[in-house]
């Protein structure tokens, strides 16, 4: 343990691939490391998936439709800035209110952080907190060397799992865990239908599965990533595009009652609520952007539900490791790259060639 904390004391600086310039490439900077206060604890960074989040910060806002946007700046963050959401690390160091915490271990990072104080937050709802401080946002996260850590509560045992996977449920993973919730129980003959088969939608084939799920259908515009939907467990595909809607009833034989969109655009949405049957769900997940227009008493007549699910909770997390680890979720492929690389990962993301999830990874991980 002496041995620990004297190479926290010998390091001072952090090194970190930010976003200084909005759409601009990402740059290598050094910041003085955090020394940790209060609750705090300081990880030692060691994976970082890179997250289509990350495309949205990196531009500076998100497409609202109809031409608006919402200013990244305007909500508060602030350049330059380390990304990174989906981090694994070593502990190094803890502020003196932490309590005990094991100096050296490997954790999970819950990036979803908020105040602190409000009832979402000690209800340990942090990702509904209203005035969110998440990591890779807001503060520093894992393009970096080192990230700070505001309690312990936020830290994740990994268990037994590949630390690129485990870092992958920070985000990826806790997404599509509580966007699946979303719509479950329901029979497992019923067809659920995931729009988009990206890292999200490919991770969400895994979990329907190890849920006890058997009806999986998938709609995406590119035929790589229909046939990877397939080699995933996937019991149908369609592509997307012009004529999605019919192709889903098609494909489900007959209106669909859940529909999770891992896109939501203005199209795919539009599509996946005109697949609905009387009664069913539409969760809405991705940030791609755009607006959806909905004849208001058709929603009513046909109690139709539009949902938004955002992130997931600790509990979140901490239950999808556990089913990870009982061997029921194996994660979707998984790309690794050295840290250095992350605005080349988060340029290839940008272009669409990505299938699966991108980690970076430290030299001495």
């Amino acid at each position: 343990m002496a041995e620990m904390k004297a190479s926290v004391l010998k390091a001072s600086v952090l090194k970190a691939w930010a976003v200084v310039e909005n759409g601009a490439p990402l740059r290598e900077i050094a910041l003085p490391l955090p020394e940790p206060r209060g609750t705090e604890v300081l990880l030692e960074v060691t994976h970082c998936g890179v997250c289509h989040s990350d495309l949205h910060i990196w531009e500076g806002y998100y497409d609202l439709g109809g031409g608006e946007r919402l200013s990244l700046a305007e909500r508060g963050v602030k350049l330059p800035l380390a990304m990174g959401h989906e981090i694994v690390g070593r502990i190094r160091a803890a502020g003196p209110d932490a309590g005990v915490v094991p100096l050296g271990a490997r954790r999970i990072v819950y990036p979803w952080v908020g105040c602190g104080v409000c009832a979402r937050c000690r209800a340990e709802e942090d990702n509904m907190c209203a005035t969110p401080a998440s990591i890779g946002v807001f503060r520093h996260g894992g393009y970096a060397s080192h990230v700070l850590v505001p309690h312990p509560r936020h830290l994740i045992d990994p268990l037994d799992l590949d630390p690129a996977l485990a870092a992958t449920f920070a985000c990826a993973g806790i997404t599509v865990y509580s966007a699946i919730a979303k719509v479950l129980p329901r029979p497992a003959e019923e067809p659920i239908v995931l729009v988009g088969a990206g890292g999200l939608g490919i991770s969400a084939i895994g979990i329907l599965r190890a849920l006890g799920h058997r009806a999986i259908v998938v709609a995406d515009l590119a035929a790589a990533k229909r046939e990877a939907a397939l080699a995933a467990g996937a019991t149908a595909v369609v592509a997307a595009g012009e004529g999605m809607a019919a192709r889903l009833v098609a494909a489900c034989g007959g209106p669909a009652g859940a529909v999770i969109d891992f896109v939501n655009s203005s199209a795919t949405a539009a599509a996946g609520y005109e697949a609905l049957a009387k009664g069913g769900i539409l969760v809405l997940v991705g940030l791609f952007g755009g607006g959806l227009t909905l004849k208001l008493p058709l929603v009513a007549m046909r109690a139709l539900t539009v949902r938004g699910s955002y992130v997931g909770s600790p509990a979140d997390l901490a239950a999808l490791v556990r089913l990870a680890a009982e061997g029921r979720f194996a994660g979707p492929p998984l790309t690794r790259l050295p840290m250095a690389q992350a605005g080349a990962a988060l340029m290839r993301l940008r272009d669409g060639a990505v299938t699966g999830r991108q980690v970076l990874v430290a030299t001495d991980a």
